[in-house]
């Protein structure tokens, strides 16, 4: 397939719109009139590639950022892998790795995070995040708590466990004495990019290659650095 058939399939407007999610500080930082960090540089970097401008479309959940890729708002998306997006979204290979934690109150009986999913336990959670949708999968017996963010629920709520990615959750604990975190994480989030499933095997394979050249370039590692994030990882390269 040739590139200007790969670049008219994914940018059929002759714009890349790219759905940005600042609600995940790790991949994106920054306002909407001038966002950043890696995902922002790799939209570009796939704009450059296909020849067309970026248009940056930002969102504060990735709810909101799914929401826009399966309404056709966007051409591509930068979201956590999950069998329940998997349904509508076409996902690369992950281009980096979050982990998903827990914080409870210092006086929590809860010891591990292999401790949470029993009776009585309520777990907060940011509503359509990928921890929630990963949560209200596994866990049998916790209740799963959705709120605008894992830790202000479980502020607001009094409820007996915090869930969310590393970084924010550490730095929750840090500021809120009373709290502590659990180990070890209870899940390992793989970021990818995403477009709609209705794309044809070409377009989804060009875009998978893209990020592995990006992995592969150190332009990942790279794009993490300059964006002061040292709490995600570049994802291996894809079997």
């Amino acid at each position: 397939m040739r590139l200007v058939d790969i670049t008219d399939e994914l940018a059929p407007t002759g714009t890349l719109r790219a759905s940005i999610n600042l609600g995940n500080p790790v991949l994106a930082q920054g306002t909407p009139d001038a966002p950043g960090g890696v995902t922002v540089d790799i939209a570009r970097e796939l704009g450059s590639l296909l020849g067309v401008p970026v248009e940056l479309v930002c969102f504060d959940a990735a709810r909101d950022s799914f929401t826009a890729m399966t309404t056709g708002r966007a051409d591509i998306c930068f979201l956590a892998v999950d069998p329940a997006r998997e349904e509508t979204v076409a996902f690369t290979a992950p281009y980096a790795v979050i982990e998903g934690v827990y914080a409870v109150p210092d006086g929590s009986p809860l010891t591990s995070a292999d401790d949470v999913d029993r009776p009585g336990v309520r777990v907060g959670v940011k509503e359509g995040s990928a921890y929630d949708l990963f949560l209200t999968r596994t866990l049998a017996h916790a209740e799963v708590v959705r709120g605008s963010e894992g830790t202000s629920v479980f502020s607001e709520q009094r409820l007996e466990v915090a869930a969310g990615i590393r970084q924010p959750v550490v730095d929750f604990v840090a500021t809120h004495p009373g709290t502590r975190l659990l180990e070890p994480r209870f899940m390992e989030i793989q970021q990818a990019v995403g477009t709609a499933r209705t794309r044809s095997p070409e377009a989804v394979g060009f875009l998978h290659t893209f990020v592995e050249d990006l992995k592969a370039t150190g332009f990942v590692a790279a794009a993490l650095l300059r964006s002061g994030r040292r709490d995600a990882t570049v994802a291996p390269p894809a079997a």
